[in-house]
Order: structure tokens, then sequence, then C-alpha cells
């Protein structure tokens, strides 16, 4: 894969009449340009004059991958895609915009620089989830998760009793409407709105954040992301429980089923336009911090 991106996947938001928009604009600059385009077949590629190409081989297809819409759509597409070590790089049409960080305006000077190999390449840690139901073996098949693997009660006027484990060690006993285990990127969403610090991007860690614990020495907790952890519920909850990657992908848990959380074996590639800062995403996304002061004399 060189610097050109001779084959461009496009992933979009799907149903948006401001996002069509976009891919009309978006499709012609690239066709200009001489790319190859493909686009995930729940888009017409009629309607731009592209190739359709399915979700699933998209990844194995690209050179590089555009995400047309917001955080949630990049995350969709990332797990989808992020095995293959293709990169993305996120048009943003949603809300906060934390991952997709190029306005529709700046699509044709992002391009400039980006096929002239003028881009900052960034590798984000994953994680992925397998399912070890009660007295049975664990599932082989893992879902990934970019942001958070999330176990929670399912009923949510109940509190979940479970069981945390690192590497099979016991860590603690919990009583709490559930846990996060969040990578990096993933510690500025829920993790974060659930008290969990933010870790830098370039950090091999992972938080463990308690959702609502009902006792106040539960506080979150900062591990090596090489460390495989294992949430096991309680064989006395009433009701289920459920397990979620990336507030999109979800399964039900029973009394009694673990759930084991490790790195995936693979990152999510992402780029992004020369003069990308992380904190000043952190600053005006979040309102994290304070602007520079001019110093006084």
């Amino acid at each position: 894969m060189g610097t050109l991106f001779s084959t461009v996947g496009i992933c979009a938001k799907r149903d948006d009449i401001g996002v069509m928009r976009t891919l009309h604009a978006l499709t012609a600059d690239l066709l200009g340009r001489g790319k190859r385009v493909l686009i995930d077949d729940s888009h017409d590629p009629a309607i731009y004059g592209v190739e359709a190409c399915s979700r699933a081989e998209l990844g194995a297809a690209s050179d590089l991958v555009v995400v047309v819409g917001g955080d949630g759509t990049l995350l969709d597409a990332g797990r989808a895609v992020a095995a293959h070590g293709v990169p993305l790089l996120g048009i943003n049409l949603g809300r906060l915009g934390f991952m997709v960080d190029v306005l529709p305006d700046d699509m044709k000077s992002t391009f400039d620089d980006v096929f002239a190999g003028r881009y900052i390449a960034e590798a984000r840690l994953m994680i992925s989830a397998r399912l070890k139901p009660a007295g049975r073996e664990i599932e082989a098949d893992g879902m990934p998760a970019i942001n958070e693997c999330v176990v929670r009660n399912q009923a949510f006027a109940r509190v979940l009793d479970f069981d945390t484990y690192m590497n099979g060690d016991f860590i603690s006993h919990h009583r709490a409407d559930g846990m996060v285990i969040a990578t990096p990127t993933g510690s500025t969403a829920y993790a974060l709105s659930g008290g969990g610090p933010v870790l830098h991007p370039g950090l091999n860690a992972l938080a463990l954040v308690p959702i609502c614990p009902h006792t106040l020495s539960d506080r979150p907790l900062i591990v090596d992301a090489e460390h495989e952890i294992e949430i096991h519920i309680a064989q006395t909850i009433e009701g289920g429980a459920l397990y979620t990657s990336d507030g999109q992908l979800s399964r039900g848990l029973a009394a009694g089923d673990s759930v084991v959380v490790a790195r995936a074996p693979y990152n999510l590639n992402l780029i992004h336009p020369p003069g990308y800062d992380y904190f000043n995403i952190l600053r005006n996304k979040l309102h994290w911090g304070r602007g520079q002061q001019a110093h006084r004399v």
C-alpha cells in the first residue's frame, strides 16, 4: 500500500440526505483524481457512478476507506475493516466528530495532502470479547470493539453482582449497574461519563470503570492491555445481563456466564490531516482543560 491509495472504499451513514450530498461531492472528487471508488452496498452505486462492494469485502479490496458520518459510523466501519489493516479517514457529518475530523468543506484540500503523502497515521488499540456460557467452553469467535466492551444489568432497576479477574487472578467482587472495559480511544466515551480517566491513545492500557457502583471504594482501575480480563456474572442474579461492543453489537448473558476481554490481534489504523492535535480535539470537542495563555512579562 503506497501513499497514492489507488482504490478508495467508502462507508457512509445510511438514509441521510446530508450524507447523499456529501457523497456526490466526495465521489466526484475521487473519480476526478483517477481513483477506483468502491461504496458499501447499502448505497446505490449507480447514483454516484462508482462500484458496489459488500461491507465484509471492502477492507480487503481498498487501500483507503473514507467514512462519511459521525463517530458511530466510524466505529461500525472500523470493526468491519480493521482486520485488513486498511487505514480510515473520517468526514464529519455527526454531532461530536471526535474521530471523524475532516469537515466536508475541507475534503478537497485534505485529499490534496493525503494523496501527496502528507498526513498523520495513527494506530489505535482494539479489544475483542469472547463469551463463556455457564458450564460450557468459551466461544471461539470474538466480538471486536474500538471504544469499549460493556457488561451491564438488563433490568435497569436492578444491581448486578459480578466478579472480575485478570489473567485468572481474582480482582474484586462488584455490585454495580455493570462494568466498562475501555480502550484509550473509548476512554473519552462511555467510560468518561462513568468517572473514568482520559487515556492518551498512544498508551497500551485499558480502563476498567464500574457503572454506578454500590460502594464508594469501587473505583476505576487501569491495567496493561496485554492482560486478559474476565467478568463473571454471579449465579444468584435475578433476570439477565447484557454485553455490548461499542454500544452497537449486543448479546444476552445469564447467571454464571462470563465475558473474556483481551487485546485484538490487530489495530484500528486512522489517517488524520496535517496539523491534527489530540489535545486540541480534547479542548474543543470535550471542553477539557483550558486554552493557552499569553506569557506575562
